[in-house]
């Protein structure tokens, strides 16, 4: 996937200006797919360029003049081109895990303090993973046009827990070798959620 092809879903949802786009992004494409607002403004040039999106100026009073970014119908074409195509799976690259294959090399400490922090940054997206879904789907229904960000959210919750799992996993087989524990479980609330 293109940055380009995740612009062009987040403008499937309304026409947005380049600063609403990172905001989207942040909020729910940013997720599964990475970008800063200066690849963003590059990319809507690139889009602009080759006729998928069309930038409106908007006249503000007090505040500088806003461009407004629609899709095209040469933009739902690419959009839906690119849809039909076959995924690709996501490869791993992670530093954390290759130190773990090389266990018996290196000292743990550094490691238990890298896993506590990871099993902190997992703990975090779980939690708002699952404030965005009880925002969104407070009776547990989605609209067909909430159905695919809401299978989003809900396998980013499942990977954020099975992540936070592994990781309180791997700290207690750490803190056996180390001769250490200092782990908080899950609570309950969290597994019934699921």
């Amino acid at each position: 996937m293109a940055l380009g092809d995740a612009i062009l879903a987040c403008l499937t949802e309304r026409p947005m200006t380049g600063y609403e786009l990172a905001k989207t992004f942040d909020a729910s494409i940013g997720f599964f797919w990475k970008a800063d607002h200066q690849q963003i403004y590059r990319e809507l040039s690139r889009l602009r360029d080759k006729g998928h999106v069309v930038g409106t100026e908007v006249v503000q009073t007090g505040k500088p003049n806003k461009l407004v970014y629609t899709l095209t119908a040469e933009g739902r074409a690419a959009l839906k081109h690119w849809a039909a195509k076959p995924s690709v799976p996501p490869s791993i690259k992670d530093d954390l895990l290759v130190r773990l294959c090389a266990l018996d090399s290196v000292d743990i400490e550094p490691l238990r303090a890298d896993l506590m922090a990871r099993l902190e940054h997992h703990r975090d997206r779980y939690e708002r993973y699952e404030r965005l879904i009880n925002k969104r789907l407070p009776q547990g229904v989605a609209s067909p046009a909430d159905l695919g960000k809401m299978l989003g959210l809900r396998i980013g919750l499942r990977h954020e827990r099975v992540v936070v799992e592994w990781c309180e996993e791997a700290l207690e087989a750490l803190s056996a070798i180390s001769g250490r524990s200092n782990l908080l479980p899950l609570d309950d609330k969290r597994e019934s959620n699921s």
